[in-house]
């Protein structure tokens, strides 16, 4: 069963065995304008190659490795892999070279759109063959409802969005992503996109092709992008607590969400891993020890024995919970896995 590294008898760090390693940005790098704590520092401490991928379509890579640049990371242009540039990829794929497209979203993926040599418009009037839709702050009805009417007057018309996330955080707090922005627009038209963002595989392929490495990490803090990309692509894949999903997401995720290591922040990319040992008793307990921390279940019932360190006490909790076969709603889970996230 995967997720979660199984006890090796020697602690290495994350790193180790990989060829690269591959950082989402919003909530692992920054959140708003500011650098997290300890980031750049450990960031600047690989020695293996490093791309940064993001969803979000409203910037350029100059402009992306701009920002990363005045944090202190030490990278280039092509080093940033955008959702747009998985997008015009797909695209090319699928619709005659030169067609017009209307594009909803910001600078980002109107320039990787033009680059690819598609026609741009902004008018559902110009007959667009494809619609392509990417998150920019400045996106609204307008933009929105001229989608809506270039996907409601012709069936054949391509839908492609360059990703599903929900949210994104902020100085401020959690604001409305790019999945909600498609969502009005499916609700309008009753219509499903094609999406080319993570979790698709086709941004994980173009970083590793550009890389030309084949057993890199991938680095995120949401599960249902970063983890479940990188899973899909057959990547291995850590998840630290420093953005969008905590203790009850990791805890309840899925099979297809569950990542190989769970990070406080990326300073624990340098530190050995802590083996996760798993021993089962003649009463059928099951016990998982991470460090300090042991959690046991018997039949549907996960509790806590020892606390320990809080980030073991999670690592163990989710082996404990991901062992069982069960899905989350069939666990009776000890809040103190979870309290406070």
């Amino acid at each position: 069963m995967r997720g979660l590294k199984r006890s090796s008898g020697k602690r290495v760090s994350p790193l180790a065995g990989k060829d690269s390693v591959f950082f989402d940005l919003d909530g692992v790098i920054y959140r708003g304008p500011d650098a997290i704590d300890f980031a750049v520092e450990s960031i600047n401490q690989i020695s293996l190659p490093v791309a940064y991928l993001t969803n979000n379509a409203s910037r350029t890579p100059e402009q992306v490795a701009h920002q990363l640049a005045g944090y202190g990371l030490q990278l280039r242009p092509e080093d940033v892999v955008t959702s747009p540039q998985a997008a015009t990829t797909l695209l090319a794929s699928m619709i005659p070279a030169a067609s017009t497209v209307l594009v909803v979203g910001g600078e980002g993926l109107l320039e990787e759109v033009s680059q690819a040599g598609f026609v741009i418009t902004d008018s559902a009037d110009d007959e667009p063959v494809a619609v392509v839709q990417g998150f920019s702050p400045e996106v609204g009805w307008s933009q929105l409802a001229e989608a809506s009417f270039a996907l409601q007057r012709d069936p054949s018309v391509l839908w492609l969005a360059t990703n599903t996330d929900w949210t994104i955080p902020v100085q401020r707090g959690v604001a409305p992503g790019n999945g909600a922005l498609v969502s009005a627009v499916h609700l309008a038209v009753g219509r499903l996109a094609t999406f080319a963002g993570k979790p698709e595989r086709a941004m994980f392929d173009v970083a590793a092709d550009r890389l030309q490495v084949s057993a890199p990490l991938m680095v995120g803090d949401r599960l249902d992008t970063d983890i479940k990309g990188a899973r899909a692509a057959g990547m291995s894949s850590a998840v630290v607590l420093t953005g969008i999903d905590q203790a009850k997401q990791i805890l309840a995720a899925g099979d297809d969400q569950r990542p190989d290591y769970i990070l406080d922040d990326l300073r624990q990319l340098h530190q050995p891993y802590p083996d996760i040992v798993r021993s089962v008793d003649a009463d059928e307990v099951h016990t998982v020890e991470v460090g300090k921390a042991v959690v046991r279940r018997k039949g549907h019932v996960v509790r806590v024995a020892r606390a320990g360190e809080a980030i073991d006490l999670l690592r163990a909790g989710a082996a404990c919970i991901y062992d069982s076969g069960l899905k989350i709603f069939g666990l009776d889970v000890d809040p103190q896995l979870y309290e406070g996230a």
